[in-house]
């Protein structure tokens, strides 16, 4: 396309799943468009997630939004392959305690309009037979949720967004300062170059950081690092979806609303290594026959989060192992490869950072683990707020 001059409309900072679906949103209102990322293609968060799109395990505040998210994947998922299979998510209850809260989540999404399917463990074992038939006592499941590439997703998200009018975006332009005179924000990046919008959203905790510090101090963000690991290509077995556990049920934000959530969870026990870690066993296979498999959680202040440790925990990697195990007979449990990423999440109910500074500039971070799910519906609902609708 034309590339534009460097005032917009709307300047989004950070090239991440949330930014480039804010600048994305931007376009659906018709704006012109700059968007900023620091590095030659997005490198944090976005890239080393699991890629479950999974609105059935957020609060309904932000299921809603990851349902919003699910119609926009699809929307542009029809104009081009962005590396999305629509081939849904089953949770894997083991016991009765996880079976109630399989029930009374299934009765919530009813409530809602949000469609699930209680599964015995005869229909679990059908779409998967080498789902163990020790562990698993029933499922639900969620038929509308999508898997996705997180390593492709983003670069044909960026992709598509560079082939619409009204758009340009700028890699390896940080930006290095930000500033409003309350009617215009302008930015100066990396480069050298200045840039001038009407509005500005900053999307990376980094640049959050180093343009506000004072501000990034004082909030209470934290540090979330992820641990997983990749199996070998294993043809044999076909696990199509987002396959999500009883460690799960006992975990996301979703079974939290559930009737008998805080009876089962005082019941656990809270020096379990998985507690410990924040373990849960979830799969994905990709494309090439690999299977993702874990993750862990371990947490720190953001504004110290250099103190995080950089290594990969062999203990962590080894608990994956043995508890998938027991849950799926596999051809091979041969790793090929094993990463942890960094995000960073509130606190706070909300369940992200937003601020407006000088009036026109608005600080969006800190979606924790909910980006890859609810960024999209999130974006369009921001600047909604943002425009006043």
């Amino acid at each position: 396309m034309e590339t534009l001059k460097n005032t917009s409309d709307l300047l989004v900072v950070g090239g991440g799943v949330l930014g480039a679906f804010h600048a994305y949103a931007g376009l659906m209102r018709g704006l012109t468009v700059n968007l900023l990322e620091r590095n030659n293609a997005p490198r944090g968060a976005t890239v080393r997630n699991f890629g479950q799109v999974v609105p059935s395990g957020l609060n309904l505040q932000w299921q809603g939004y990851g349902r919003k998210s699910l119609e926009i994947y699809d929307a542009i998922h029809q104009q081009g392959d962005i590396g999305i299979y629509p081939n849904g998510s089953l949770y894997i209850a083991s016991d009765d305690e996880e079976s109630t809260l399989l029930d009374e989540l299934h009765a919530i999404n009813a409530s809602v309009g949000y469609v699930s399917e209680r599964w015995s463990a005869s229909q679990c074992q059908k779409r998967y037979p080498n789902l163990r038939s020790s562990y698993c006592q029933d499922g639900l499941y969620f038929p509308q949720e999508v898997s996705a590439n997180p390593r492709l997703m983003i670069h044909r998200l960026h992709k598509f967004l560079d082939e619409q009018e009204n758009y340009q975006g700028h890699f390896q332009a940080g930006a290095t300062n930000i500033e409003s005179d309350g009617n215009r924000v302008t930015a100066t990046t990396t480069d050298g170059r200045s840039f001038v919008a009407d509005q500005a959203v900053v999307c990376c905790g980094h640049e959050f950081e180093m343009l506000f510090p004072s501000l990034f101090r004082s909030s209470d963000l934290q540090a979330v690092k992820l641990q997983m690991l990749r199996l070998r290509p294993q043809m044999q077995n076909q696990m199509s979806g987002n396959i999500l556990t009883g460690r799960t049920i006992r975990r996301y934000e979703s079974f939290a609303e559930c009737p008998s959530w805080n009876e089962i969870k005082e019941r656990e026990n809270e020096v379990d290594f998985a507690n410990e870690f924040g373990i849960h066993i979830l799969f994905k296979q990709e494309s090439d026959g690999s299977i993702i498999l874990g993750d862990s959680h371990e947490y720190q202040p953001a504004a110290s989060s250099s103190q995080m440790g950089f290594d990969l925990s062999n203990d962590i990697s080894e608990y994956f192992i043995t508890a998938g195990k027991e849950i799926f007979d596999l051809e091979h449990w041969d790793v090929d490869s094993s990463w942890y990423g960094v995000y960073s999440q509130t606190s706070h109910p909300d369940g992200i950072f937003n601020q407006t500074v000088d009036g026109n500039i608005h600080i969006a971070t800190g979606i924790g683990g909910k980006g890859m799910t609810s960024s999209a519906g999130y974006a369009m609902h921001h600047l909604g707020e943002i425009y006043d609708d």
